[in-house]
């Protein structure tokens, strides 16, 4: 399976008018071929999903601008970013927040999409990298929000490098699920999880 990047031609990239409205449920459609694809182990190419879509080449060219970036939007369809409180006990509402119960994917997000978005990122940068830009970053917000306010408040180090602290605390549960081969749902590896968190938030604390 592969995701390349082919690029519009120019008459494809160049060609809308500005201000043109976008057809109303052409990007369902073809996102939808994009997901059948994927999960039937198809390339996704552009003539593929104009097929599946009947979407023209110009049309989808709007939205992505390559197959590499339609694949990542794709791969997190039936994701939505979450919110953290950052009133009251932050590492409370942290760990309440990373608990799978929180925001369960659901049949929205079925377990082999999530895996197929792990196994395409290990095998094509550009997939990695596409997904990281348009989707992870986002949902990142929360946390981001998160720890700002603790710095605010004086609980955390002035210091702080929050995109460090982020990609550590994340890190703690991708370990479990993808190296380790565990379930984050079983209460030993929540709890395994959980104390990881409190420890690296404790380093995060400022000095008393």
């Amino acid at each position: 399976m592969t995701a390349p990047g082919t690029r519009p031609a120019p008459s494809e990239a160049t060609g809308r008018r500005p201000g043109r409205p976008r057809a109303a449920g052409h990007d369902e459609r073809i996102l939808a071929a994009a997901v059948d694809l994927l999960e039937r182990g198809e390339d996704v190419t552009v003539a593929r999903v104009v097929e599946a879509s009947g979407v023209g080449r110009a049309a989808i060219y709007r939205r992505w601008p390559s197959m590499t970036d339609l694949v990542a939007a794709a791969l997190d369809q039936g994701r939505e970013p979450y919110e953290i409180s950052t009133e009251g006990d932050l590492l409370a509402n942290l760990l309440a927040a990373l608990s799978p119960s929180a925001h369960p994917a659901g049949r929205d997000y079925p377990e082999r999409r999530f895996r197929l978005r792990l196994r395409l990122a290990m095998s094509d940068r550009r997939v990695a990298q596409a997904y990281w830009r348009s989707h992870v970053a986002r949902r990142r917000s929360a946390l981001v929000a998160l720890l700002r306010a603790g710095i605010e408040r004086g609980e955390l180090r002035a210091d702080l490098d929050v995109e460090a602290s982020i990609d550590l605390v994340n890190g703690v549960y991708y370990y479990q699920y993808v190296v380790r081969g565990d379930s984050l749902t079983e209460p030993a590896t929540l709890e395994r999880c959980r104390e990881a968190v409190r420890t690296a938030w404790r380093g995060m604390l400022a000095a008393p």
